[in-house]
């Protein structure tokens, strides 16, 4: 099953914690308000590396989801795997299994998102 649709995003970062040999470690939370297949909210923790290098950092980042996907209710949590090498971009993001809530438990799959044109969009293709 695949749900689709858009989200609003608001970012709460907090000063790096790290500085050292030009590589930055810092914190970064954000909510986020879904709508279209999943229609809910999300609180996203997240940490990140940037390193001196143009176009290159890492982050990792756990994210819990509320609300309802497809008309089921209920929550779940995404992973966050994202690398920038040179510019050249990599996210994985996948649905931490186990982690589905009431008419979600059980859920499996993974997440995509995407700025098009200003506007934050994701996909959600997922197994009950």
């Amino acid at each position: 099953m695949k749900a689709h649709g858009t989200f609003e995003i608001t970012m709460s970062a907090e000063p790096p914690y790290d500085v050292e040999g030009g590589v930055t470690l810092s914190r970064v939370s954000f909510e986020k308000v879904f709508s279209g297949g999943f229609a809910g909210t999300s609180k996203v923790h997240m940490l990140a590396a940037r390193t001196p290098e143009e176009g290159s950092a890492g982050y990792v980042a756990l994210e819990r989801l509320t609300g309802a996907l497809d008309g089921r209710r209920g929550g779940f949590v995404v992973m966050h795997l994202g690398v920038m090498d040179a510019g050249k971009t990599s996210l994985t993001l996948s649905i931490v299994p186990g982690s589905g809530t009431e008419e979600l438990r059980g859920i499996a799959g993974r997440m995509t998102i995407e700025v098009v044109e200003g506007k934050h969009q994701y996909a959600v293709e997922y197994t009950l």
